[in-house]
């Protein structure tokens, strides 16, 4: 059995990781793999059981709330478990995946390394770290036109969004691009509010 292995796509909005997956996805299909597909309910891009990539692929899955739930759903002879939008679950989502490698299953899964404020978002830190392969890829910046886009950009009435906005707010291409580096933007406008002013005092220290 190829299994006890998880293979990791991961990169900003826009450059592909759903694609990837359900091309892996397919490969598993012609291998005649008995194979099981999961996202997140907090991810409502969809509106039906099943995941979908920006160019119109889709295979069906199922909806889960809660990491423990694809544990639960996953049988005996199920020999790969893809797993799409993996920033999104709940911190057990570690132990579900170390638990199904051990059981000798191959994982697939996506999910976004860096959140719109270019942090770690959830659990892919430790996930990158478990993962036996991980795939990094990168999107075209909608800015600049250049290739190597590792930012996922929010915009909110087409302006850069805030870095108070909430953590997680689900959208599409009218609410995230791909930007790189150089063109990524994070206003803050509670930069300078709050902080301590700082008296500078000279001290004369007089020889003895």
């Amino acid at each position: 059995m190829n299994g006890y292995s998880f293979e990791l796509i991961t990169g900003p909005m826009g450059c592909g990781k759903t694609e990837e997956l359900l091309r892996r996805i397919r490969r598993c299909v012609i291998a005649k793999k008995k194979i099981k597909v999961f996202s997140p309910v907090v991810d409502t891009r969809t509106h039906g059981d099943y995941i979908e990539s920006r160019n119109g692929l889709w295979a069906d899955a199922i909806k889960v709330e809660h990491s423990i739930q694809i544990l639960q759903k996953v049988k005996p002879d199920d020999e790969v478990v893809a797993i799409d939008e993996l920033q999104f679950f709940d911190n057990n989502i570690v132990k579900v995946i170390s638990t199904l490698m051990n059981e000798g299953k191959k994982v697939i899964g996506t999910g976004l390394e860096l959140d719109f404020k270019s942090e770690p978002f959830g659990s892919m830190p430790e996930l990158m770290c478990i993962a036996t392969t991980v795939d990094k890829l990168h999107a075209v910046c909608m800015k600049c036109g250049c290739e190597h886009a590792t930012r996922t950009q929010r915009l909110i009435d087409g302006k850069p969004a805030d870095k108070s906005s909430p953590l997680i707010m689900i959208g599409g291409d009218e609410t995230y691009e791909a930007r790189c580096v150089k063109c990524y933007e994070l206003p803050d406008k509670n930069a300078g509010k709050n902080k301590p002013h700082c008296n500078l005092k000279i001290l004369n220290f007089a020889r003895r």
